[in-house]
């Protein structure tokens, strides 16, 4: 998890290590303008470091939940210049971003904090709306080469942030990213007043063509400004130091949807899903003493059985594991037929080695959700124990589909090929968990192992394509 100190400078540093490069050769190449494929190779380059830098979620069932939100929030934002693409990182901070070329990334602490999914809708439109309006390309192209090439002070102390993730590291890094040249870049990527106001703008117009209740965007923030005056902890909204003159903008949203007509305010969200994704945070991402006071705090009589789940991996966490169990057996009770309560039941019996009960309840919630990489990997992982070799390895490779850069997954794929003996696929796949976790000795490692025995086109050809991949994140690390 990133400290607030550590997490705006990675992010900075990361934007400018892509966007740098890129802006130069255009006005090396052809003048101040950037065309739509630079911003869809700044993205995708962008994309690769924050993949490599932050805790991403793997997690498909609130993966899914929030690509469908942002998929929602872009239909009412057609024509979109770019195929937007959805992640979500593991932090407690209130925050969300989107890059140029279409890149969105939710911080799990903004999923948490919100009550309905039109807030969290709100969000995102607004964020897309930077992009869509190309907010900070547009300060990019107005900004000249000289300056461009003169951020290696700010580029040395982001990637000290980076690297410490926080305390005094990440402290003086901040400090030099905004000594020398620095500050004028780090300024110049801020949101103004009229950026803001725009994306303001057109993001509660793709809120309502969405079909969402416009309130939610205003609520949002209000929920932020609310945050603000708690303690400096981790979820002090970092959203607002980065987004100006919220209080203002609200008045604004107000002021407009006032005039809206009024079956737009009387839109209802069904928050059923949201409510069980944020079950999943807060149980296993939370602290867990708080997760806990959250569920002692609420009369176990109006429990659902996503509740009874949340209170069972908590209780699991602490390691009171005869009270998580009763947790757990209690939601199977009442949802026998929930994929996501039985995949959670299953996942518990195999972390506190039941793997005879496990079985049953993964291979049950693996059919009825096949996308479900939490099931399948579990699962996966079980029949790998039971040496089910053959079995094990194609449930985890279905798993590497859904989650393609999750080091675990690769990890765990390797080990299975391995003991079935397969040589040269173990090795692969623990040269790529060795480059998704950023040890790239490790990765080096296992490639030329895999090569010792490669002997067919197809496997050199997926050693190339593994080596540049190797190559591209040692650019990332340097």
């Amino acid at each position: 998890m990133r400290t607030p100190l550590g997490i705006f400078p990675a992010i900075l540093a990361a934007l400018m290590l892509v966007l740098a490069p890129a802006a130069t050769a255009r006005a090396d190449l052809f003048g101040d303008k950037m065309t739509l494929r630079d911003e869809n190779k700044m993205g995708h380059d962008f994309d690769q470091i924050i993949r490599a830098r932050q805790n991403m979620v793997g997690d498909t069932y609130i993966t899914k939940y929030v690509a469908e939100v942002v998929a929602r929030v872009v239909t009412g934002k057609r024509p979109m210049p770019f195929h937007v693409k959805s992640a979500v990182i593991a932090n407690p901070l209130i925050n969300a971003f989107a890059i140029p070329g279409g890149y969105i990334y939710i911080f799990t602490g903004l999923i948490q904090s919100v009550t309905t999914e039109s807030q969290l809708a709100g969000v995102i439109a607004h964020e897309l709306a930077h992009v869509s309006q190309r907010h900070v390309v547009s300060r990019i192209e107005k900004q000249k080469k000289v300056t461009l090439l003169s951020t290696a002070g700010m580029l040395a102390g982001v990637l000290l942030g980076v690297a410490a993730g926080g305390g005094n590291a990440a402290q003086a890094g901040q400090a030099l990213m905004f000594g020398s040249q620095g500050a004028a870049t780090a300024a110049m990527l801020h949101y103004s007043q009229e950026d803001e106001r725009e994306a303001d703008h057109v993001g509660l117009n793709s809120l309502v063509k969405a079909g969402y209740n416009p309130e939610g965007m205003p609520q949002t923030f209000e929920i932020m400004l609310k945050n603000k005056w708690y303690d400096n902890s981790s979820n002090m909204p970092s959203y607002l130091s980065t987004h100006p003159g919220t209080e203002d903008r609200i008045t604004y949203l107000n002021d407009r949807i006032a005039r809206m007509p009024k079956a737009f305010l009387e839109r209802k969200d069904d928050n059923a899903r949201l409510n069980r994704v944020q079950v999943l945070i807060r149980s296993r991402m939370s602290p867990a003493s708080t997760a806990l006071a959250y569920w002692d705090d609420k009369k176990q009589s109006e429990y659902t059985p996503m509740d009874w789940v949340g209170r069972g991996i908590t209780l699991e966490r602490l390691k009171r594991i005869d009270e998580a169990q009763t947790a757990f057996e209690k939601a199977l009770s009442l949802a026998k037929n929930d994929p996501l309560v039985v995949r959670e039941a299953g996942i518990f019996y195999f972390k506190i080695g039941q793997p005879d009960r496990a079985v049953g309840l993964l291979q049950k919630a693996a059919i009825m959700d096949t996308g479900d990489a939490m099931a399948l990997f579990y699962l996966a992982r079980l029949q790998a124990e039971a040496k089910q070799y053959a079995e094990a390895a194609k449930n985890m490779r279905k798993v590497n589909e859904l989650v393609p850069e999750d080091w675990e997954v690769h990890h765990h794929l390797g080990m299975i090929l391995g003991e079935s003996g397969d040589t040269f696929g173990g090795n692969l796949h623990l040269a790529y968990a060795g480059v998704y976790s950023m040890r790239l000795d490790k990765a080096r490692d296992h490639m030329q192992r895999a090569r010792e025995v490669a002997q067919t086109q197809e496997q050199k050809d997926q050693l190339k394509e593994l080596d540049d991949i190797i190559k591209a994140r040692a650019e990332i690390g340097k």
